[in-house]
């Protein structure tokens, strides 16, 4: 009974605390739904105030936007109001400046006119006067022809060879004025520089020949050279290329070659067997073998001292062995060597006078001739064989250019060219520096007297200084003074075309007036 009083007491206990609750419950949910009802009112409230609020702003900004826009639509307005006004005011004075540019076109075609006018009556006048000149004209000329006797085309060719005449004499004085005034300043500086350079290069004078003596100390030895039968002898010219020739010249044997190296290879040759005493053909061809590699490792030696010497540097080993093969070559009688010595000294001397480059003229100067030195024959010429070789071991443009033209094979590109040709003439033309011909030499002085003799009016002619100077005697009765400066002119012409010859010919040609009376 009392479980169940419990659990009935339990059961009525939580049917009423639920049935309270629900009453708390729906009284406090009144409360919070007349709070929301306020709060929904107030917030309403807020809301439609703040909505005026911002209606008044946004009507108060369209109202300035408005405003802003419509001034800028003003602006614009005005702008274009202007340009309007500015284009119709250009319009207004292009149109008053095409009104005066027609007034004034209206104003030169009137005077065109009246100078149209004016100039044909005066063209109208102009062809009557004309007619009456060309009537005044033919009878002159027909009384002329009455005068003179002439006709008139032959008294025009008459004047107009009068005139080509003096023209010519004219022309020719004034290219002698022109000429000397020119030389007054150039040939002084000219001969300066080159007397400068001669001065300060001393060479010796080198003579060779084709032709070599080798001594002997007694006769006897001339059989053992022969050896039997010829044998010996026939072994070292066939060994050496050298023609060896015995004859009865005492303690003497001449050994004859054109090729310098070959003659110095038998001599040497002879030297080592004469001495040795073993003579057999044998042996001749050992001593020519060792000669012939102690000529080539001097040549080099030569060329090298040739180079260290000169002051040269960083030249190919196969140019340096064509400058020692030189020494045992010769151009015209002179040592070839020694001449491309002195012309390298030159071009140095005479380049720093000039204010160029010293080295690389001694350069071109030494290596100017190597194209005589080759060891085939050839028939390129030396000067061009020389430039190729130069080219080929790499040498500078200015160099090759100046070794093909010192014989003005090809154009001269660089001021060293001219001064390795001058320098090259130089050491040339010297006296004893080279040996030429007699008859060769008799036979250019004739040429030159007889270019002379070609010319009207030479009574003599005479060359002198070896060919260096041609004097010509004119008549003075059919040669005037105009026409002995024409004459000279004419022949040096005449002589530079038609002739070659080293340096350079200086003509003079004498007038001479005498007047002779006899006192009784």
């Amino acid at each position: 009974m009392d479980i169940t009083m419990i659990i009935v007491a339990g059961i009525v206990g939580v049917a009423l605390g639920f049935f309270i609750a629900r009453i708390m419950e729906k009284k406090n949910a009144s409360k919070i739904l007349a709070n929301a009802k306020r709060e929904a009112a107030s917030i309403v409230k807020e809301a439609t105030t703040e909505g005026e609020s911002i209606k008044k702003d946004k009507i108060f900004q369209a109202k300035e936007k408005f405003l802003e826009l419509k001034a800028e639509h003003e602006k614009v307005i005005v702008a274009k109001d202007k340009k309007i006004a500015e284009v119709e005011k250009r319009t207004r004075d292009k149109e008053a400046q095409v009104t005066g540019e027609l007034s004034r076109n209206k104003k030169l075609n009137e005077e065109l006119e009246v100078k149209l006018k004016d100039y044909e009556y005066r063209m109208e006048i102009l062809d009557k006067k004309q007619t009456e000149v060309e009537k005044l004209h033919k009878s002159q000329v027909k009384q002329l022809e009455i005068i003179s006797g002439l006709p008139a085309e032959e008294a025009k060719s008459q004047l107009i060879e009068s005139l080509r005449a003096d023209a010519k004499s004219d022309a020719m004085s004034y290219v002698q004025n022109t000429l000397e005034e020119a030389k007054l300043t150039a040939q002084q500086e000219a001969k300066k520089v080159i007397i400068n350079t001669i001065q300060r290069i001393g060479t010796e004078e080198a003579i060779e020949n084709c032709v070599s003596v080798f001594n002997l100390e007694s006769d006897d030895i001339k059989g053992r050279i022969i050896g039997r039968e010829g044998r010996n002898i026939r072994a070292l010219e066939s060994a050496t290329g050298v023609e060896i020739i015995v004859d009865d010249t005492p303690e003497a044997i001449i050994l004859s070659c054109f090729d310098s190296v070959r003659r110095e290879i038998a001599r040497l040759s002879l030297h080592k067997l004469v001495t040795d005493g073993r003579i057999h053909p044998a042996r001749i061809e050992e001593v020519v073998q060792k000669t012939t590699k102690q000529i080539e490792e001097e040549i080099i030696e030569v060329g090298k001292r040739t180079v260290i010497d000169l002051g040269i540097h960083g030249l190919h080993p196969e140019l340096i062995k064509m400058v020692g093969r030189m020494k045992y070559r010769s151009s015209y009688g002179q040592n070839l060597l020694q001449h491309s010595r002195e012309v390298a000294k030159l071009c140095g001397v005479m380049a720093a006078e000039l204010g160029l480059n010293p080295k690389l003229a001694k350069r071109a100067g030494l290596l100017h001739d190597i194209g005589k030195v080759p060891e085939s024959e050839t028939e390129m010429p030396h000067a061009i064989l020389g430039m190729e070789w130069a080219e080929k071991y790499g040498e500078k443009p200015d160099v090759c250019n100046a070794i093909g033209a010192h014989h003005d094979e090809v154009e001269m590109k660089s001021l060293i060219a001219p001064i390795v040709q001058v320098c090259d003439a130089i050491s040339g033309a010297r006296p004893g520096a080279r040996r030429q011909v007699l008859d060769s030499y008799i036979q250019r002085l004739k040429d030159l007297e007889d270019i002379a003799f070609a010319f009207h009016g030479v009574k003599k002619a005479y060359a002198i200084q070896a060919g260096r100077e041609l004097r010509v005697i004119v008549e003075s009765e059919k040669v005037s003074d105009d026409k002995a400066a024409e004459l000279s002119f004419e022949i040096s012409q005449k002589i530079q075309t038609d002739m070659t010859y080293p340096g350079q010919v200086k003509v003079t040609v004498i007038r001479e007036t005498r007047s002779v009376n006899i006192a009784k």
